[in-house]
């Protein structure tokens, strides 16, 4: 391996000094060209966002097991109770049938008697769980 002599070794760093003044990775001005509309939409889903809150709501859990036979309770469920809404959600390595979204205790241990003469493993999900 050559070792450079102390001039070209000089002459090398300024070349490089003098080079890497002048590069510039960005430029900071930055102009921005959006429709209109697309503000207005923005500010819509926004105050779609902070009206659905499901955090704060009791859930009854009716099923937890295979998908068929989540799928199969739920449409059962809808059939029998189509004015309580009701999803799947999946839980390693459980498919969880949920239903309700009451704003009071009160509300959800009323449905939660009723639902339980039906359901076998039946239990209420406090907020935020």
């Amino acid at each position: 391996m050559r070792i450079l002599s102390p001039s070209k070794n000089l002459f090398l760093t300024i070349t490089t000094i003098a080079f890497a003044h002048n590069i510039n990775a960005q430029d900071q001005n930055l102009t921005l060209n959006q429709d209109s509309k697309f503000e207005q939409l923005l500010n819509e889903k926004r105050k779609i966002n902070t009206s659905i809150n499901t955090n704060d709501t009791y859930r009854i859990q009716i099923f937890s097991g295979k998908s068929d036979e989540a799928k199969k309770t739920l449409s059962d469920f809808k059939r029998e109770n189509s004015n309580i809404d009701g999803t799947i959600i999946f839980s390693t390595p459980n498919y969880k049938v949920i239903v309700g979204n009451f704003k009071t205790r009160i509300e959800a241990e009323r449905n939660l008697a009723e639902i339980k003469k039906r359901y076998k493993s039946v239990f209420l999900l406090k907020p935020g769980k």
